[in-house]
């Protein structure tokens, strides 16, 4: 069993992000948003230590956080927080996809 240290990082950056983003600029909803996506990203990571072809929560947050992370950059052009954010759920996803790649998955 290997620990996915990658996912707990990621989950660590997403949840901060979120603490950051409400002592910076008083935003609850970004102290909410972030947590919540940091725990999901923490509970992916843990399955994915446990089974690593259990990849799904990793997969649906970092997707999700990539996909509104990335319209946001692009309708603002600023690298933080959204710029950021978005390449590395961006990251994320390829990391999984490449695992998955190396491990297919059994029908």
């Amino acid at each position: 069993m290997a620990i996915d240290w990658i996912g707990f990082s990621y989950a660590a950056l997403v949840s901060s992000g979120g603490i950051v983003g409400f002592f910076k600029a008083g935003s609850v909803a970004s102290l909410a948003a972030g947590l919540l996506f940091g725990v999901l990203a923490a509970i992916g990571a843990y399955l994915t230590s446990r089974n690593a072809k259990n990849v799904w929560v990793s997969l649906g947050t970092s997707g999700t956080l990539a996909v509104v992370m990335g319209m946001r950059f692009l309708n603002s052009w600023k690298f933080m927080p959204a710029g950021l954010m978005a390449l590395t759920s961006v990251l994320m996803l390829g990391k999984i996809m490449i695992g998955m790649h190396r491990r297919p998955h059994e029908s």
